[in-house]
């Protein structure tokens, strides 16, 4: 797994002198989504119910600071399953893994709580059912990634990953008439499409998923930076290397007028250089980031004249999901108050 980078200290930044107004742009919706919350919460659960060490396969979610925080309460991160010892409690990750990662769990006598977001889930059932009409499944994602690793392993001989759109003038099918196309849940809405329109302009018959695959939370924080972009100078987003849709969301601020668009994982990344002649910093945070990552952003940026906060809102978010059912009581078999999840969400 990554070793955690510990937020280095550095000299405050400076309050320059710019012709204008300074003021933040806080994109809203931002930050964590209901399965982030999900996941996390859960392996808190399980470390409170079960008692440390609990093992999680791969990140819980893509968040160095997540990882790091619950490696502190007594969470194990392992990359396979065969490092975790035999009849121990196990966590797959929020992103899913393959029907090959659970009967692995299993031939171990690993007690596995599946933390795989509700949303995740749900395209595996449509790779599943696709593969089961005898579809050819074109999954756009990123290879390698481990939600599609999950997703692929599903119906490996029918799904054909998709990573760009420049791929799908070059992917061949087997039968042009029965081809779908799936998602990542985590990708840029505007490249995913244009992917989908030069896979159609090639196959006709290109069938749609039965619903959006690309989850509400990605698509939320990507219009909500659409519309500070146009007015920032720089944008700031908060979110870890590893996370997509923390890096889907530079992207997007830049392909809607931002200036500048950087990601940091901590508020001492943010470059003194990156201010110079800035007067409006847009900040938004990927959806894997807790809220106290951006209050540490914005408290930096206030010591450099950016006081003035103005919140950008485009969506409203109440979406919960249920913990696993192994988590949804205490050991005597009470229901647990947080059976939903539920942290607050900017």
């Amino acid at each position: 797994m990554p070793v955690p980078r510990i937020p280095r200290r550095r000299e405050p930044l400076q309050d320059n002198a710019v012709p204008g107004h300074k003021r933040v742009l806080l994109a809203s919706p931002r930050g964590y989504c209901a399965g982030v919350d999900r996941a996390v919460i859960a392996v808190e659960k399980a470390l409170e119910r079960f008692g440390a060490p609990v093992y999680v396969r791969k990140q819980i979610v893509h968040n160095i600071h997540v990882v790091t925080e619950l490696e502190g309460k007594g969470a194990i991160f392992v990359e396979e399953v065969d490092e975790v010892p035999e009849g121990a409690h196990v966590v797959f990750s929020a992103h899913g893994v393959s029907p090959a990662v659970v009967n692995a769990a299993s031939d171990r006598g690993l007690l596995a709580i599946d933390a795989t977001c509700p949303l995740v889930t749900k395209v595996h059932r449509e790779a599943v059912r696709f593969a089961r009409d005898d579809f050819e499944i074109l999954l756009i994602g990123h290879e390698g990634h481990e939600e599609v690793e999950g997703t692929a392993g599903e119906a490996p001989d029918h799904v054909t990953i998709v990573n760009s759109p420049d791929e799908a003038d070059t992917i061949e099918v087997r039968d042009p008439s029965k081809v779908v196309w799936l998602s990542q849940t985590t990708l840029s809405v505007d490249e995913t499409m244009e992917t989908v329109r030069r896979l159609r302009e090639r196959f006709p018959h290109l069938q749609d998923p039965p619903s959006d695959d690309i989850c509400y939370a990605t698509q939320n924080r990507q219009v909500a930076i659409k519309k500070v972009a146009k007015d920032a100078d720089l944008v700031i987003v908060v979110g870890s290397a590893n996370s997509s849709n923390s890096v889907r969301l530079v992207e997007v601020a830049l392909e809607y007028g931002a200036k500048a668009a950087y990601r940091v994982d901590y508020a001492d990344e943010i470059e003194q250089a990156w201010l110079e002649g800035v007067e409006t910093v847009g900040v938004t945070s990927g959806a894997s980031v807790p809220d106290v990552l951006v209050q540490e952003v914005l408290r930096d940026l206030s010591g450099a004249g950016f006081r003035d906060v103005e919140e950008v809102r485009t969506a409203e978010e109440d979406l919960q999901f249920s913990l696993p059912k192994e988590l949804r009581t205490d050991a005597s078999g009470k229901r647990d108050d947080r059976a939903l999840g539920g942290r607050a969400r900017a």
